[in-house]
């Protein structure tokens, strides 16, 4: 008897109908730089005008097991939202602004109807940050992934000046730390916070302490700071940045801290979000370990010299973030 490559578990129509799925909102993250259409073996940008020396800074990343919460939830449209916004906040805080975006998304048996979800969320991603979504590959691989659940990561590229890249070179040992609040887990820590909360409760079980299901507080957007970030930037000197992911705040602003200047976090200044207080409580978990694995709401940290800090304070707060001073760079 003949064996077909769908009988093998790939579904070639299953992909196409995807595609057709998808098409009118991908082309929604368009603009002018865009020289390519969806379907082509490569994408194609042309590199924006208005640079003296342009640089491309480029990041890729994924949203870890937080995919699990949303495989329990069945709710895929949010995701892709949050693995945009996770890699626009990984090249804005080098003081870049990015430019395309490109998808990798794997499963063992593609439906349709949910890849298109996910990727609709990319999109959204992408259009509120100024984004095109040039290209993107999924794969269907039986056999590989248990039924009903996928994997996926993002590749961004973005651009600066060479001479506005910020890296904390510029750190003298005079800073002051303003931190912006997150909104829960963003992407990080969901294997130690799936262990401790999902071993006593269900995903769609109402916490009154959360003010919503599990699943619910566990699935909250990543947050952007591209706006914020720019606003900043664009108004006083910044002398470093920080994305808080894996790692935690002092693992991620070290790595902008020159040798011989020592990073001094305040941790009284502010008050855990009450998922981290429920996840310290419910798993008894350690305070370092907390530190070292969770945000614990505070999501980027700037770095700006003491006598901007006033100015840096009223910039955010027009901005409609609410900043704190969390430590300082000695």
């Amino acid at each position: 008897m003949a064996v077909t490559y769908k009988d093998s578990g790939v579904d070639i129509e299953a992909g196409e109908k995807m595609v057709n799925e998808i098409k009118k909102e991908v082309a929604t993250t368009f603009n002018k730089n865009v020289l390519s259409q969806i379907g082509l073996f490569g994408g194609f940008f042309k590199i924006p005008e208005g640079y003296k020396n342009p640089v491309l800074v480029s990041s890729v990343d994924g949203v870890g097991t937080k995919l699990k919460i949303a495989f329990m939830m069945d709710k895929h449209n949010t995701v892709g939202e949050d693995l945009v916004n996770h890699c626009v906040n990984d090249i804005a805080v080098c003081g870049a602004e990015p430019l395309y975006f490109l998808d990798y998304l794997a499963t063992g048996k593609l439906k349709p109807e949910i890849g298109a979800e996910i990727v609709k969320g990319m999109a959204r991603g992408c259009r509120n940050n100024g984004c095109a979504l040039i290209g993107g590959e999924t794969a269907e691989m039986p056999g590989f992934y248990n039924e009903g659940e996928y994997d996926m990561s993002g590749t961004i590229v973005g651009i600066v000046d060479q001479d506005k890249i910020i890296k904390g070179d510029d750190i003298q040992g005079r800073e002051v730390l303003i931190g912006l609040p997150s909104n829960g887990l963003h992407t990080n820590g969901y294997s130690l916070a799936r262990k401790v909360i999902l071993d006593k409760y269900k995903a769609n079980t109402y916490s009154a302490e959360l003010g919503m299901s599990v699943g619910e507080e566990l699935l909250k957007v990543h947050k952007s700071y591209l706006s914020s970030i720019k606003a900043l930037k664009n108004s006083i000197s910044v002398k470093g940045m920080s994305h808080i992911t894996g790692g935690g705040i002092e693992g991620n602003t070290k790595r902008i801290i020159p040798e011989g200047k020592t990073l001094k976090i305040d941790w009284n200044s502010w008050e855990w979000l009450p998922i981290f207080k429920l996840i310290q409580k419910e798993g008894d978990v350690p305070l370092e370990d907390m530190r070292r694995t969770f945000n614990l709401g505070i999501g980027i940290i700037f770095a700006v010299d003491k006598n901007d800090l006033n100015q840096a304070l009223k910039i955010l707060k027009d901005a409609g973030e609410n900043p704190l001073v969390v430590g300082e760079v000695i």
